[in-house]
């Protein structure tokens, strides 16, 4: 079959009673049609395809399909996996029959049109249901095989297990069945075929069976299907080898026929087919103003802790380490700064970077610094701050759960540091956010729900190896991370929360996608185009969780094999199908209509489920997700509480401030007093040193005395009216300059006590005069070791001056935040996928148009461009213009481009031809020497 997946038995099919290819399919479809198929999958339409022929070539591609089939929900995929073990082509009774057994279980016969419909969408199914193809590059990649079991659990068929015996061995066989001989090996595999799918007549085979021959078919029959034999089997299983229920594949080896597992299974394809997602299931319930309150509360917390974050960062940052990232010495540093666990610490700093409020300065001994729109930051609105950080959150890639972690190469992942990007983060992030929003206000999830949910919604991306599950880890690190910017209040998603996802988040537990809706959104929240059809993203198809087992083979003897590889967690997308309406399937009662079933004999072709109106946050504009966010803050701003403009001091040299206080307040106070414990009340203590800092920074004593009575609601205690004064009386008595450093005192008698003191000793003092010593040491070195001492000396300038040190704000030069990873190409606009489906209906135009044969172009390839002489291109060209006919031409731009239009000549004059391109649907005007040729259409064309 080729790239177009052509049909060699449809060959003799009648033009319109069914396909004959991908491409017919597609050609037979409305541009509703091609605009989902686009948007589920938007590498297709990079770059635009010149006509639906190479659509349809692009979609059968490995990448391509295997990028699609890893963006299925479970029950999609469960059904590709079922076609892919079905016969080629396959009616949808039998594909039913593979899902619903023979019993027929009713929510997957009411749920199977809308799984196919998304199959059909998508272009991986095509063809009516009397003849379901599934494209090639599926089959292969889904159909079983020793290399790469099913994760059906299936093995080949009779025909394909027997197709290197020999013709006298599958003679014997079809004896020994009780079947009558033949003439020739393939009649032989068909009878036994014949046999083994017959319920009554392998009914009783199965009974004439030894228990043990049973025993041993029980065990290969969810798979493994391979087992090892010895060169002399045992009865048990040299009566199930004498009947074809095993066949050998290999020395030592034999296998269950697909047929043969198929009956015991009752038809199933799968143990347990899951046609509709699990629940997400409320956990804790509270009152959503308490889930308010509280999430108001972690949201300011959020914004102060970032603050004190940068803070101390001020003057210049950690050191980057030479491959990037923050130190574990550092990290640990920091957190302690914050009083937070390392982990916690590292996502505030991650934070912060995605916000672009911090970044690496760039010098030669490069730090971390924050940036200058930092400062703007803080000149924001509350709310609008808090709004700023989540909108950085969310679309970020950047995972600060992984530091700590090791790489492909078992390096430190660091943060701030390469290696922590995850295109598949902010769908999770966006997904359990929007599960959220599908439960009562109020409640709860637990994450082992969550994950459960997200695990179906993506089969491949749910499965875990070796307990490392990417994705049940992002979800456990949302919820966390939520909580702590306060998007969550007690687990609960909290109103600015739900304001933020936009307008109704979809897919979500009690929402209209009833059963069979799944995520939404390319990134992982909300409705999208992309997700309508139902999409997902991993390693590979070989890593999706079927329900039988997958691996090395079962020893038929006892011995059972371990299991197979499964794909670790990808690193991209989200989301799932959008459920049909109606009891009949997406397009009612005829399920091809579901994704423009073309081919259907009598049935008109249709549009695959259209995307649902409403879009989530994975499918919003930048501007769309401005106006979302600022609506979230809007609803937090009156939760937040107000800046006070006072503290409490009290007599034990303490300061309580019962709320944030204003900046300029917070900012003084920050200077005269240490902060000795946070929560709702934050506790200031005056110390010594804490007022020398503040007269250091240019302060008097008299401003201390007047700013602490401006904004204390109580009378200024008469110890910190002490400590103010007897610190400022001995501030600056001791000077110290730069000779390489002095020390000078008016008070001989302290310059005796400095030089008499055995901790002076390493300052290597002498005097030089009554007044002043001389140290060997620099003045910054001295200043500390004089204050360890216990005294309280200023710095002077070489005028003899006080030297006033305030906090230098080291910033970087302008930085932009970090852009995400994408995962894989960007769903196209609505503006984008006009053009290109006309382009490419243009482009097919051109390519399928029938042209008038003339004898000398009766053996000239319909592909290649046409070819004549000037001469009679001119002429032609002309004619058109007098007949209003159209023509097919070949064409030559300035970049030696070649290709091919359909135009209707409107003018030719001066060496050019106006005409009308049907291609570009548009008035062109083409120099006539690149025109490499001319052709008149026939006159049937439509």
């Amino acid at each position: 079959m080729s790239a177009q997946e052509q049909s060699p038995d449809d060959a003799g099919v009648p033009a319109g009673t069914h396909p004959r290819s991908l491409a017919e399919d597609l050609r037979a479809r409305d541009d509703d049609s091609l605009a989902a198929l686009l948007r589920a999958r938007p590498d297709l339409i990079t770059p635009v395809p010149t006509d639906l022929t190479q659509l349809a070539t692009r979609a059968g591609t490995r990448a391509s399909v295997i990028r699609a089939l890893e963006r299925l929900d479970r029950f999609a995929l469960q059904t590709a996996e079922a076609l892919a073990v079905a016969p080629d082509p396959a009616a949808y009774d039998t594909l039913l029959g593979l899902l619903a057994g023979d019993d027929g279980d009713p929510e997957t016969t009411r749920e199977l049109p809308r799984a196919l419909g998304t199959l059909r969408a998508q272009a991986l199914v095509w063809g009516g249901d009397d003849r379901l193809r599934l494209v090639r590059t599926a089959r292969e990649l889904l159909a079983p095989s020793p290399q790469h079991p099913s994760p059906t659990g299936l093995g080949p068929t009779v025909a394909e297990a027997a197709a290197g015996m020999s013709p006298g061995r599958i003679q014997e066989i079809v004896t020994t069945a009780g079947l009558p001989s033949t003439h020739d090996a393939v009649s032989a595999v068909a009878a036994l075929t014949g046999l083994f799918t017959d319920r009554e007549r392998m009914s009783a085979l199965l009974d004439d069976a030894p228990a043990d021959s049973v025993e041993v078919l029980s065990r290969l029959v969810w798979g493994p299907p391979y087992g090892q034999v010895t060169a002399d089997p045992a009865p048990r299983l040299r009566w199930l080898l004498d009947r074809g229920l095993l066949l050998p594949t290999a020395p030592g080896t034999v296998v269950l026929p697909r047929e043969v597992a198929l009956h015991l299974r009752a038809g199933r394809a799968h143990r347990t087919v899951e046609p509709l997602p699990p629940a997400v299931e409320p956990g804790a319930t509270h009152r959503p103003q308490v889930v308010d309150a509280t999430a108001a509360g972690q949201a300011f917390t959020a914004l102060t802790t970032v603050e004190e974050l940068l803070k101390d960062w001020d003057e210049g940052g950690p050191a980057v380490l030479r491959a990037g990232g923050l130190s574990v010495r550092d990290l640990k540093r920091t957190a302690t700064a914050l009083d937070v666990p390392e982990p916690v610490a590292a996502f505030w700093v991650e934070l912060a970077y995605a916000a672009g409020l911090l970044a690496s300065d760039g010098e030669a001994d490069e730090r971390y610094a924050a940036t200058p729109a930092y400062d703007e930051w803080l000149q924001l609105p509350t709310a609008e701050r808090w709004a700023r950080l989540v909108g950085a959150w969310l679309p970020a890639t950047r995972t600060p759960g992984l530091v700590g972690g090791r790489d492909a190469k078992d390096r430190t992942l660091s943060a701030l540091g390469p290696g922590l990007d995850r295109s598949s983060t902010p769908e999770v992030r966006r997904r359990v956010l929007a599960l959220l929003a599908g439960l009562p206000e109020g409640a709860s999830a637990d994450a082992a729900s969550l994950t459960a949910r997200l695990r179906w919604e993506r089969a491949l991306r749910g499965t875990a190896q070796a307990g490392d599950d990417l994705r049940a880890r992002l979800v456990e690190w949302t919820l966390s991370e939520a909580e702590l910017l306060g998007v969550t209040g007690r687990g609960a998603l909290s109103a600015h929360g739900r304001a933020l996802l936009g307008d109704g988040p979809s897919g979500a537990d009690g929402t209209a996608d009833g059963a069979g809706a799944a995520a939404n959104g390319t990134d992982g929240t909300g409705p999208s185009a992309d997700e309508a059809a139902g999409t997902g993203a991993s390693d590979g198809p070989g890593a999706s969780q079927g329900a039988a087992g997958t691996g090395g083979p079962v020893d038929p003897e006892g011995a059972v094999g371990t299991g197979g590889p499964v794909d670790p967690e990808g690193a991209v997308g989200t989301g799932g199908p959008e459920r049909a309406v109606g009891p009949d399937g997406p397009a009612g009662p005829d399920r091809s209509g579901a994704a423009g079933g073309a081919g259907v004999p009598g049935a008109r072709p249709s549009s695959p489920p259209s995307p649902p109106s409403s879009r989530g946050p994975a499918s919003r504009t930048p501007a769309e997700a401005a106006v979302a966010a600022a609506r979230a803050a809007r609803l937090l701003a009156p939760l937040l509480p107000e800046p006070l403009d006072h503290v409490l001091l009290q007599a034990d040299l303490t300061a309580v401030a019962p709320g944030p206080l204003q900046r300029p307040l917070a900012e003084t106070l920050g200077v005269l007093a240490d902060v000795e414990s946070k929560g709702g009340a934050t506790v200031y203590r005056f110390t010594p040193g804490s007022v020398r800092r503040a007269l250091d920074a240019g302060r008097t004593a008299s401003d201390l005395h007047a700013f602490l009575t401006a904004h204390s609601r109580t009378p200024v205690p008469q110890p910190l009216a002490y400590l103010i004064d007897d610190v400022a009386r001995r501030h600056g008595q001791l000077r110290i300059g730069a000779a390489s450093a002095y020390v000078r005192c008016d008070d001989d008698a302290m310059l005796n006590e400095i030089l008499a003191d055995k901790r002076a000793a390493s300052l290597r003092l002498r005097r030089l005069a009554p007044t002043v010593l001389a140290a060997q040491a620099d003045p910054a070195s001295l200043l500390e070791a004089l204050r360890a001492m216990g005294f309280a000396p200023a710095a002077e300038s070489p005028e003899g001056d006080v030297l006033i040190t305030r906090a230098h704000a080291h910033r970087t030069p302008p930085r932009t935040a970090p852009e995400p990873v994408p995962d894989g190409p960007p769903v196209p606009d609505t503006t984008l996928l006009t053009a290109a489906i006309r382009a490419v209906r243009a482009g097919d135009l051109a390519a399928t148009a029938p042209r008038r044969q003339g004898p000398e172009r009766t053996g000239e390839d319909s592909g290649s461009l046409p070819r004549t002489s000037a001469a009679e291109t001119l002429a032609t060209m002309q004619a058109a213009v007098l007949t209003g006919d159209s023509l097919w031409i070949g064409y030559v731009n300035a970049e030696g481009a070649a290709s091919q239009r359909v135009i209707a000549p409107v003018r030719v004059e001066g060496g050019f031809v106006t005409a009308y391109d049907h291609t570009a649907d548009e008035v062109r005007t083409y120099p006539l020497h690149r025109v490499t040729g001319v052709a008149e259409l026939a006159d049937d064309r439509t």
